[in-house]
């Protein structure tokens, strides 16, 4: 059973029915900030920033494939088709606030609530997936391991800098 929704503009159907729209909308609304990421203090097993890019558009893709699948498959009986795109529409804009809260605003406390409540909306999304087509559940996976990496990234960035990743304080870094 799935909570109350309340109706929001969510990713029209077209894009979700179409495959190669469905992978394509995410990579293309992905940026890298490296600048603010060179600079900053981080976490032991933190990736070059090279690797981010590569990863990104394996898991957009991905994330694109599932939604795509879970939407044009057969209902689940836990929600609405229209239930799963605004729930996936939710997310995406969540995903995509998280840059602009850590590397535009440098608020790693509020990039981290909003990581945090990424991994549970996504957590959800999985379950719903798996619920009406198991590959694009097993697509998630990946998604929900590397959301969990980057919550403990952005947990370590906020932490090692004092939750102060303000660009006068990295200047005096330097």
């Amino acid at each position: 059973m799935t909570a109350y929704i309340p109706r929001i503009n969510a990713i029209p159907y077209d894009v979700f029915a179409n495959p190669a729209a469905s992978i394509l909308l995410p990579i293309a609304l992905a940026k890298q900030t490296q600048t603010t990421y060179l600079a900053i203090k981080q976490p032991p097993l933190r990736p070059p920033p090279q690797v981010f890019g590569p990863v990104w558009t394996m898991l957009y893709g991905l994330m694109g494939y599932a939604a795509h699948r879970a939407v044009t498959k057969y209902p689940s009986a836990l929600a609405s088709t229209n239930e799963v795109r605004t729930l996936y529409s939710v997310q995406l804009g969540l995903n995509l606030l998280w840059m602009p809260l850590f590397f535009g605003l440098r608020r790693p406390v509020l990039a981290l609530a909003d990581i945090v409540s990424l991994v549970g909306l996504n957590g959800y999304l999985t379950y719903l997936y798996f619920s009406v087509d198991e590959v694009a559940g097993w697509c998630q996976i990946p998604y929900m391991a590397w959301l969990g990496f980057a919550t403990y990234l952005t947990a370590g960035v906020g932490y090692l800098n004092n939750w102060d990743i303000s660009e006068s304080k990295l200047a005096k870094r330097v």
